[in-house]
């Protein structure tokens, strides 16, 4: 899906994000391991640490997509699949850990067929 469906004014944007998965702001928030203030008020939502944490999410949800048909779907993947590699981590457990890179590393070696 096109990056500006997550966004608004050039920030990634909680409640468009939240309106594309059908789920709420704050679960968006839990989701990427930021507190619900973080997704409410303006000057959190546009603070560094937000931002690269829903830009990881979608980044790595992006990413998945295509295997998955739609972004709910890819969604759902993100938040319940184990990953090979990380200890039975989901890619939400490692975004939440601050280690999105590591994901976003590791579907780019599955893609090449590393861990295929």
């Amino acid at each position: 899906m096109a990056l500006q469906a997550y966004a608004d004014e050039g920030f990634f944007a909680p409640g468009k994000i939240a309106d594309v998965f059908r789920t709420t702001s704050e679960e968006v928030a839990r989701t990427v391991g930021l507190g619900r203030d973080a997704v409410q008020r303006k000057e959190r939502v546009r603070s560094d640490r937000t931002q690269r944490r829903l830009r990881e999410m979608v980044e790595i949800v992006n990413k998945v997509e295509p295997r998955f048909g739609s972004a709910m779907m890819a969604y759902a993947w993100y938040r319940s699949e184990p990953l090979a590699g990380f200890s039975g981590q989901t890619a939400m457990q490692l975004v939440r850990d601050g280690r999105g890179d590591e994901v976003l590393d590791y579907i780019d070696a599955v893609d090449a067929g590393v861990y295929a």
